[in-house]
């Protein structure tokens, strides 16, 4: 965590470089003050007066053409919002990038990427295993007219092709918290652009756009709005990108609500205070884990996190029905613990024998660790996980990640 302590960009003035939990607090607020505000406004206009109609169908033109935000007062609530602004202001500063683009969906995020290569005709994409299930679902089923070729991180440069016009990869990936090395992958893309699904780091604990990557996909849902009531998503990148982005958003209608984009900047200015509370949470949770006869394998990634996979010797879904405190549930992320099985809910789209090809097995539970009380979280889970019993000999060996 210590190397993502200062922020990547500058304060307002662009005088002084600010630290990322300062930027967490004040990116997208900057004009607050000067405005006679502290808290930031929501802006609800699907449209806006205008009486220039010739300034307004040049600057339509204007959007058209580059994608770039308009000048002057908002026309339509399509081409964007300024409350949405402000929460993509505040995440590309906190990712490094000269820019973000909100939808309404991470899911729609990843899809509108897809389709501004796909009208360039780069229509195929490399991807390593394992991703969230319904990316890879979307890739593998071609629901946009997609090609993908799987591969592991040695094999990316091989796996390219003069169409292919994206790799995608998932640093730690969902469920097993795989980690690939972003810096490696980003040169064995070459031109291609690099897209990396930093959803379960977060800007706290890697930014993947100073390791080489164009584009930076967020789940907006979980961590960044961090309490279980907003969907969204978010692409952070260059400017260039951006523009494609803003017009393929426009033309499909994926626009992100501007309830949810306050929500969002809300969500931000405590993102790394929770990001290390939770985090330190699960370090511990995990440890007990790695240690407890009723586990057979503990996946916690070496950056770090709030995320746990585990492996069990009994019946996952017995765990799942016996926790009392910790939520069973989908998603993650949130300020209280959820724990899911995977091969059942998120990655159930994903075909078996690929889902436990990348590591995805029948006994695998998901632990997004929140902010309770340690001993608490732990007390549950204990007796969630049943009594202690010394597993049969035909169990196989304990395995634990470095992480650990």
């Amino acid at each position: 965590m210590d190397s993502a302590r200062r922020g990547p960009s500058y304060d307002g003035a662009g005088t002084a470089p600010r630290a990322l939990a300062t930027e967490a607090v004040h990116a997208g607020r900057d004009d607050l003050a000067r405005q006679g505000l502290h808290a930031p406004p929501i802006d609800l206009s699907t449209t806006y007066p205008s009486h220039d109609s010739r300034g307004e169908a040049a600057r339509i033109d204007a959007f058209a053409a580059t994608g770039a935000e308009p000048d002057g007062p908002p026309v339509y609530a399509r081409l964007g919002n300024p409350t949405v602004a402000r929460f993509e202001t505040a995440l590309a500063r906190l990712e490094g990038t000269e820019a973000a683009v909100a939808f309404a969906s991470g899911m729609a995020a990843l899809s509108a990427v897809l389709l501004v290569r796909a009208s360039l005709g780069l229509r195929h994409v490399v991807a390593v295993r394992p991703l969230y299930g319904c990316s890879d679902h979307l890739l593998t089923a071609g629901l946009l007219g997609s090609e993908v070729t799987w591969t592991d991180p040695a094999g990316i440069a091989d796996a390219l092709r003069p169409d292919t016009g994206l790799v995608m990869v998932e640093s730690p990936a969902n469920p097993t918290l795989a980690e690939v090395d972003l810096r490696a992958v980003a040169h064995a893309c070459g031109s291609v652009p690099l897209l990396a699904d930093n959803t379960f780091a977060t800007p706290v604990l890697q930014r993947p756009a100073e390791q080489g990557a164009r584009l930076v996909l967020h789940s907006a849902t979980k961590y960044l709005g961090g309490h279980g009531d907003v969907m969204a998503g978010v692409v952070a990148c260059d400017e260039e990108f951006a523009g494609r982005l803003r017009q393929v958003r426009f033309a499909t209608g994926g626009v992100l609500h501007p309830l949810a984009g306050y929500l969002l900047l809300r969500g931000l200015s405590t993102l790394p205070v929770r990001v290390r509370a939770a985090s330190a949470n699960a370090a511990e949770l995990a440890r007990r884990l790695a240690a407890d006869p009723r586990v057979t394998r503990v996946h916690y990634p070496r950056i770090g996190g709030a995320m746990i996979a585990f492996e069990v010797h009994g019946d996952p879904h017995e765990v799942i029905a016996g926790v009392r405190l910790i939520t069973p549930a989908v998603s993650l992320g949130s300020v209280d613990t959820l724990i899911q099985h995977p091969a059942s809910i998120s990655h159930r789209i994903v075909d078996a024998d690929d889902r436990r090809g990348a590591g995805v097995s029948d006994r695998l539970l998901r632990l997004s660790v929140g902010l309770e009380d340690v001993e608490d979280l732990w007390a549950d889970l204990d007796r969630a996980l049943g009594e202690r019993q010394r597993p049969p000999a035909s169990a196989g060996v304990r395995e634990t990640v470095p992480g650990i």
